[in-house]
């Protein structure tokens, strides 16, 4: 159809004019075959003053469609709003046509506007129709064999926005409707389910594309566990509140949100929780630029802060997550001031510099180094950063009169088989010893799980892996971990300071933990490939087991004891554990600072297992340097 192509082809203005030249001959045939209709005289089309007034009325009419908005819906995306707008500017055309041919004695029957007014709408309204149709039904026939799952709104607009690309082809709609079954929704026949697995073999379908945006995670995880048999890619639409915020639009396809294979529905936020410490005042992130701390910051900026004080260590971290939220600001419109700040939390007399010099009146201490192997490769640098520069941070809120101050701890924190989950429960000490002291504070710590897609998390090491064609590695068949979204943790940090009275450490209740292997196998089948293994030889990704790595524990836990109490959120507690007095932490921390500026490595491990965090090591000392130096006596005593 070179003609339909050559018109979308047009400029927009160009497309317009077409639209106006249409409309007015569409008018003028209106208004001539309702003489025709009510005076059954084809002489009447040889009047002059009948020309006269259809020329009068002509251009007023298409005025009024201008004024009205017609000339901006784009043809292919008309809807009832559009005739809504036509209907209005016929009926004012008919009216003008009536008051001219009043003002004008030319004999004009009182029953032809009517008929004109009728056939005007047929003809306008008409030829929108006749267009949308032939756009959707003939136009778009390339690209890959895909079959949507939902003929909702989300699912109709997904059509309409694959119909601009050349990348897929909307083959069918699956509904579990019943009531759509049967139907066809803009030139797409809606099936059942059930026999989604027979259109995918019959038709060459390449993906199933999720057109469910709304839908609860519990219900999507259905639904992508009956998709996993069939082996095809799943590909899925944004979620409603980034299509709402024009953040993303239906065209916008990528991969399945690990956050739907999780099985349980996220936490929601309260809303007077989250603005509770934030809005009106000034608010400051250590670690602004790592995983947790940037969403910290998105979320913070929600709520209307007066300011947020941004305190990173990396430079490149902190230049990029402040040109991310001065963006944000303008587009949200508000009026908050952002503030950079370069500096580590191990000194002391910076931290709180920059605490009294903006006035902070609370912090979120995400600054940390939370990956277990490299902790354990290197554990003066994670004792110091950890343990030291959260007690450097508390010490410095307490000076500068910060109201409130939140700790980012870990899972890892609870009967710690690593030196990183020792620091974090070490640092919860530090701030539990210096909450029952007297001053203005008040300290709370919150513990979660793994965040889906934070730096080092395994779901993106797996993707990586299963772009390369695999294998993907596995550290220990057994092994389990519960798992959290960035900014379902990030809210959960905030509201959780909104309760805080002080030293309280507050879990989650993070559902069923989930089999690492299990979710390598389901990233597996919902990229549309099969796993190797002994049964299937023949399949695309194996799956290989590394063993654990040092500090590694198979099985996480969020609760030292069981005493375990609720809070106002339904979804947060708030553990009662086992603390130390200030007066005896500090004897504790003094040694283990000589110890670690002599890097005595044996003394950091004995004063560790000494204190009372539930270390219990997995492993022998694995530091990097100590190794290094160790080796180098052997040999010596070797050689000698």
């Amino acid at each position: 159809m070179p003609i339909v192509q050559g018109l979308f082809a047009l400029k927009r203005v160009q497309k317009q004019w077409v639209s106006v030249v249409v409309d007015a001959v569409l008018l003028f045939v209106a208004f001539w075959l309702a003489m025709l209709v009510r005076l059954e005289n084809i002489s009447v089309l040889f009047e002059g003053h009948y020309w006269v007034l259809i020329f009068i009325v002509c251009p007023f009419s298409i005025f009024a469609f201008i004024k009205l908005g017609l000339y901006r819906t784009i043809l292919r995306y008309i809807g009832i709003q559009a005739i809504k707008v036509i209907s209005l500017g016929v009926i004012l055309s008919s009216g003008l046509l009536f008051i001219a041919s009043s003002f004008v004695d030319i004999g004009l029957p009182k029953s032809v506007p009517i008929i004109y007014m009728s056939f005007a709408i047929v003809f306008i309204g008409g030829s929108r129709a006749i267009v949308r149709t032939v756009f959707s039904s003939g136009v778009k026939k390339e690209g890959e064999s895909v079959v949507i799952y939902g003929a909702g709104v989300s699912g109709r607009q997904l059509v309409t926005a694959l119909a601009l690309s050349h990348e897929y082809r909307p083959f069918a709609f699956v509904d579990d409707d019943v009531s759509l079954h049967g139907t066809v929704i803009q030139g797409v026949h809606v099936h059942s389910p059930s026999i989604i697995k027979k259109l995918v073999s019959q038709n060459s379908v390449s993906k199933v594309l999720l057109a469910i945006p709304s839908v609860s995670y519990t219900k999507r995880q259905k639904i992508l566990q009956s998709l996993e048999d069939i082996s095809i890619q799943v590909l899925t639409i944004p979620a409603t509140a980034d299509l709402i915020s024009g953040k993303e639009s239906y065209s916008d396809i990528k991969e399945v949100d690990v956050a739907d294979l999780l099985g349980r529905d996220l936490v929601s936020p309260d809303s007077s929780l989250l603005g509770q410490n934030i809005k009106g005042k000034v608010v400051m992130v250590t670690g602004a630029g790592g995983s947790i701390g940037s969403e910290l910051c998105r979320q913070i900026i929600r709520q209307s802060p007066r300011k947020l004080v941004l305190f990173e260590l990396s430079e490149f971290a902190l230049y990029a997550i402040d040109k991310e939220l001065a963006e944000m600001v303008k587009v949200l419109g508000n009026d908050i001031e952002i503030l950079p700040m370069l500096g580590s939390v191990q000194r002391e007399n910076r931290v709180q510099a920059v605490m009294e010099s903006f006035q902070v009146q609370t912090v979120y201490h995400a600054a940390a180094y939370k990956h277990v192997p490299l902790v354990e490769h290197n554990v003066v640098e994670g004792v110091r950063n950890n343990v030291f520069g959260t007690m450097h941070t508390a010490r410095a809120a307490i000076a500068a009169n910060v109201e409130t101050f939140v700790l980012i701890s870990t899972d890892k924190a609870v009967r710690p088989t690593n030196v990183m989950g020792t620091t974090k429960r070490m640092a919860e000490l530090v701030l539990q010893a210096l909450a029952k002291e007297d001053n203005n504070t008040r300290f709370c710590m919150v513990r979660f799980g793994n965040v889906l897609g934070s730096s080092g998390s395994v779901v993106p090491l797996f993707r990586k892996q299963i772009a390369l064609g695999g294998p993907i590695t596995v550290t220990h068949p057994e092994i389990t971990r519960y798992f959290m979204t960035i900014p379902e943790a990030s809210q959960l940090v905030i509201q959780a300071g909104a309760m805080v009275k002080g030293g309280d450490v507050f879990v989650l209740e993070m559902g069923a933990p989930v089999k690492i292997v299990d979710l390598a196998i389901k990233m597996v089948h919902l990229s549309g490939l099969q796993v190797k293994d002994i049964d299937s030889a023949d399949g695309d990704i194996a799956i290989e087991f590394s063993g654990l790595r040092p500090g590694e524990k198979l099985y996480e836990e969020l609760l030292i004891g069981d005493g375990v109490t609720g809070t106002e959120h339904e979804r947060i507690m708030t553990a009662h554990e086992v603390m130390l007095p200030w007066l005896e932490l500090e004897v504790i921390l003094k040694k283990l600072d000589i110890a670690c500026h002599e890097f005595d490595h044996e003394s950091i491990r004995d004063i560790l297992l000494k204190t009372p965090t539930g270390f219990s090591p997995t492993d022998g000392i694995c530091d990097l340097v100590w190794s290094a130096k160790h080796k180098k006596v052997k040999h010596n005593k070797v050689v000698h």
